[in-house]
């Protein structure tokens, strides 16, 4: 199977797991608390991911400067980029209680949402894309750590697109898109840095790493707060130790 193939495969996986989260939330009435603890536990397995499996290869391929030029990059961006789409009424879709708003009260904001959505999700599929370039297969752990985060994600968001008024047209059609989005940018991310030099390859690994981890501290730990309070590290710390441990029985 050619790589670029196997990667969008892939890709599309992990980019199912937020339309699972969703369909969950839209059967299930699911309490803010627990969505809150998943939530946590998703931001730390993605911490430990990109920590281990992002940072550290893309500083051993392409030396430090290009991969704090790199990650400082993705991360400007990502911020840029999010605040843009704040204002637009987007800031709180990964919220699952009444923050998000209707489209009666900013209007726009549905599509706001929906490319926040996708601007959350490119770094990580394209991080999967390179995972598969080495020739031994997916990185497992950035594959569990992507799925694992991607089912709070989808839940939560989608818990409060449903309290916003916003139909399962709307809300099926969202997470469906960005998982079909999630293979297409892995598949692409694969596709077009498969002759690339390893500096090349460690500067886009560390720029979609410093967009993930601004993403996690944009996006996700604020609705794990807001849930758990106190417990938000602890969770936090759980996903990171578990990523790693995943991490460590995959090598």
């Amino acid at each position: 199977m050619p790589a670029w193939l196997e990667a969008g495969l892939w890709g599309l996986v992990a980019g199912g797991a937020l339309l699972l989260g969703a369909l969950v939330a839209w059967r299930v009435r699911v309490p803010q608390r627990a969505v809150a603890g998943v939530m946590a536990f998703g931001a730390g397995v993605l911490v430990s991911a990109l920590a281990f499996e992002l940072v550290v290869p893309a500083q051993e391929q392409g030396g430090l400067g290009p991969t704090v030029a790199g990650f400082l990059g993705g991360a400007v961006t990502y911020v840029a980029a999010n605040e843009w789409l704040a204002r637009r009424g987007a800031r709180h879709r990964k919220r699952s209680t009444g923050q998000q708003p209707s489209e009666q009260q900013s209007a726009g904001s549905g599509a706001a949402i929906a490319v926040g959505a996708l601007l959350d999700g490119v770094p990580e599929s394209v991080v999967l894309g390179l995972s598969v370039l080495g020739g031994g297969g997916v990185g497992v752990g950035v594959l569990v750590a992507v799925a694992i985060s991607n089912v709070p994600e989808g839940l939560s968001s989608a818990a409060g697109m449903k309290r916003a008024g916003r139909g399962p047209r709307y809300v099926f059609g969202v997470w469906g898109a960005i998982a079909a989005a999630s293979g297409l940018a892995a598949a692409l991310g694969a596709a077009a840095l498969g002759g690339a030099s390893p500096t090349t390859v460690a500067v886009i690994t560390a720029v979609a790493a410093g967009a993930i981890l601004a993403m996690i501290a944009d996006t996700m730990i604020p609705e794990a707060f807001e849930g758990t309070h106190a417990l938000t590290g602890l969770v936090t710390a759980l996903g990171f130790v578990a990523a790693l441990a995943v991490q460590q029985l995959g090598e």
